[in-house]
């Protein structure tokens, strides 16, 4: 469990920070200090997106899945649609176009360019140049596929949930449902040739192994000793496989499964991922929650398994998920936070991936495109990252503070120079430094607060906002001394700007919005329209300003001319609560918030339009410095840069859901548009460049009709309630030659 706070903290919170509630329960504390480190090697290849990840490196989404065909080549998958890709053994990574955001559990390659990958929703995507196209196919169903495996570029298995077991014999363009016998869900596959393979999954109490020898055209139950979870098996032959699961366990087979022996691992924890390289030589890696990862080790074929520990990671992750090994020595780990781990010597020296952290990240503060600054979580000392080339490189500074019983948060950071700055965290903290952060030295703040925002408009004149008590505190010396102006309220505060010495705004929880004229003697409370929690603030001049904020899948932007005399909410399309705001001008604006929401806007605010982020991991601050160059930092020390706008589309409607078609190679564009028919959710579809007679229409991956190709058809779906998004697909009947995939929402924004 990540770092949990005190029951007075919670009172407060669940007045309406919700959000911070679920925040601190997941903030953990790791048991590995690390002194300072420099993330500026092995850069990622991403030049499409608008965001490109700084920390972790290469990013730093959850990886579910590797897979490695030699020494050089692999690609590993996980969560958000995450596919990376090395071909030099892991000296750089290339981020691939993935084509979903579904998550990806696993992913198997036969040879360096064909390769298969499954996920949630049905997903099943499949490349034939390294990856370069990933292309979906259709499944037939909707069910989580968590392991997938094939023997050559034709014959692969698809295993997941409720027992669910799709085999092709054509690379994928058509997947049939075998016969599992159990409805137990299915967790891992190893198949050694086209017809001999095994299946392991299990439920509570219970560890489930299938068995084939023809394909899977019959699965056989196996009897084994085990009574716990099976996450995953690896075969390097027909008869000889290792299964792992929960508890430490350990399975054995030396008889295709016939008799199944357990084998002592030494520990309890959650055992995820296995690969052997021969019938000897295996590794096995897993997790424990609230712990430490774990990595195993066996050179005797399991009789003896030993505990690596040559590896050193940044606090604030510990899960491994995923192992391959090529040969004996060379292999790769992956997990947690886009962790990777390799080694070219079997384990006797695991070497990561450059990353600082993977702990949660607050606050950001950049005073140009090059000098920023971030803050966040760290055991014991505190998160503090330091940049003075763009990002290229981030490094750890020494806060001076030491908290060994639960490490230190860092909510807030200002630099209204290169050189001076301030943070504020937990427990009243405030630290300035006046030489770029090489030291710094803490300040009297007279408050136990928990203080969260912090804003100067020069190096004397600052404010500072807490979200317990409604505090306020205010400086007109650098901090030598902060007095407490009286707010009129118990509310938590989030968010606070100044224009001037003056004039300025503070927002927090139930809509608050206070404003002073006055350098703060005189807080007035100003008419926001909402009661949803505010949680960040940005102004443009002394009347132009944007406030965000939302509560429970629902974004808030809020804008005014005059100062606040009026806010005016603005529609934008995202459901998420927004979380950091920066206008650089009064028309250019980004905000970013929860599970990886980016909106931008070049009319200040007119329309929104969603960026593509690369990651649901919540996103907390966000510091631009012009118009094109910005930062943001979120959960498990995602840190995200772009340096050039992405061109705006036409913003989408509000009234109707819609969804805007991406071309793919298929020659096939389709668009669909939602509506209500009686209260019932229906979608037209229309598509141009099909040239069969008839056309399969997927919803969801699942077949629903072939229809004549007359480029129109209506779905009535028959359901109208709940907040639900169907996705399409139409494809020349019986092929795979298919459309791009639109979706229609129901029951909020448009996406």
């Amino acid at each position: 469990m990540r770092k949990q706070t005190t029951g007075t903290i919670m009172k407060h919170l669940l007045r309406g920070a919700f959000l911070f509630v679920l925040l601190f329960l997941v903030i953990h504390v790791m048991p590995r200090a690390l002194g300072h480190r420099d993330i500026s090697k092995k850069r990622l290849v991403d030049a499409e997106a608008p965001w490109v990840w700084q920390n972790p490196l290469p990013q730093g989404n959850d990886l579910r899945g590797a897979s490695f065909v030699d020494a050089n080549t692999g690609t590993v998958v996980g969560y958000h649609g995450t596919i990376v890709r090395t071909t030099d053994g892991g000296n750089s990574w290339t981020i691939q176009t993935s084509g979903t955001t579904q998550n990806l559990w696993a992913v198997s390659f036969t040879d360096t360019n064909n390769g298969t990958a499954v996920g949630e929703g049905g997903t099943i995507l499949r490349t034939i140049d390294g990856g370069d196209h990933w292309v979906g196919q259709a499944s037939g169903t909707t069910v989580q596929f968590r392991g997938v495996s094939f023997t050559d570029e034709n014959n692969g298995t698809a295993v997941g949930e409720g027992g669910t077991i799709l085999r092709t014999t054509d690379g994928g363009n058509t997947w049939i449902p075998q016969s599992s016998g159990t409805a137990n869900t299915l967790f891992g596959v190893s198949f050694t040739d086209a017809n001999n393979g095994t299946a392991v999954g299990g439920t509570i109490g219970q560890s489930e192994i299938l068995r084939t020898t023809d394909g899977g055209q019959h699965w056989v139950s196996q009897p084994n000793p085990g009574t716990q979870f099976l996450f995953d098996v690896s075969f390097t032959d027909a008869n000889t496989g290792t299964a792992v699961g929960d508890q430490g366990t350990i399975l054995r087979t030396t008889d295709g499964g016939n008799s199944w022996v357990p084998q002592s691992s030494g520990t309890t924890k959650t055992l995820y991922g296995v690969s052997f390289a021969d019938a000897n030589t295996g590794t096995i890696c897993g997790f424990e929650l609230g712990g430490t990862g774990i990595i195993l080790r066996t050179t005797d074929g399991g009789n003896n398994w030993v505990e690596q520990t040559s590896y050193s990671l940044p606090q604030g992750a510990s899960a491994f998920y995923a192992v391959s090994f090529t040969d004996a020595n060379t292999g790769t780990v992956v997990g947690d936070a886009g962790i990777i781990l390799q080694t070219t010597n079997g384990g006797g020296q695991w070497n990561s991936q450059p990353s600082v952290t993977f702990n949660y990240l607050y606050g950001v503060s950049f005073t140009d495109a090059n000098t920023g600054t971030a803050v966040g979580y760290e055991n014991p000392d505190g998160m503090i990252l330091r940049t003075t080339d763009g990002g290229s490189s981030w490094i750890r500074q020494s806060s001076g503070l030491i908290n060994t019983f639960s490490g230190i948060n860092f909510y807030g950071v200002h630099f209204n120079s290169a050189n001076t700055g301030t943070i504020v965290g937990e427990e009243g903290i405030i630290l300035r430094t006046t030489d770029g952060g090489n030291e710094w030295v803490q300040q009297t703040s007279g408050t136990t607060d928990y203080l969260y925002g912090v804003h100067f408009t020069d190096e004397n004149n600052g404010t500072v906002v807490g979200f317990l008590n409604g505090t306020i505190l205010r400086t007109t010396d650098g901090g030598d001394h902060w007095i407490q102006q009286t707010s009129g309220t118990t509310d938590g505060l989030f968010g606070v700007y100044f224009t001037d010495a003056d004039n300025g705004t503070v927002v927090g929880n139930s809509g608050l919005i206070l404003r002073t004229t006055d350098g703060g003697q005189n807080w007035i409370p100003q008419s926001s329209g909402t009661t949803n929690q505010l949680r960040a603030v940005s102004f443009t001049d002394t009347n132009t300003g944007t406030v965000v904020g939302g509560d429970f899948g629902v974004s808030t932007i809020l804008r005014t001319t005059d100062g606040g005399q009026t806010w005016v909410s603005q529609q934008n399309p995202g459901s998420d609560v927004l979380l950091g705001v920066s206008f650089t001008d009064g028309n250019q604006g980004t905000a970013v918030g929860q599970l990886g929401t980016i909106l931008r806007t070049t009319d200040g605010g007119q329309n929104w339009v969603r960026q593509e982020s690369g990651t649901d991991r919540d996103l907390y601050g966000l510091s631009f410095t012009d118009t094109n160059t910005g930062t943001a930092v979120g959960a498990y020390g995602a840190i995200l840069r772009t340096t050039e706008s992405e061109p705006t589309p036409t913003p989408t409607p509000t009234s109707t859901p819609t969804a805007t078609p991406t071309p793919t190679p298929g020659g096939i564009t389709l668009s669909a548009s939602g509506h209500r028919v009686r209260g019932m959710h229906t979608v037209d579809l229309s598509w141009t460049g099909a040239t069969s007679a008839n056309v399969d229409i997927f919803r969801d991956g699942a077949l629903i009709t072939t229809a004549p190709n007359s480029g129109s058809y209506t779905d009535s779906i028959g359901a109208h309630r709940g907040n639900v998004r169907y996705r399409y697909k139409v494809c020349e009947a019986g092929t795979q030659t298919c459309s791009n995939e639109a979706t229609a929402r129901f029951g909020g924004p448009p996406l």
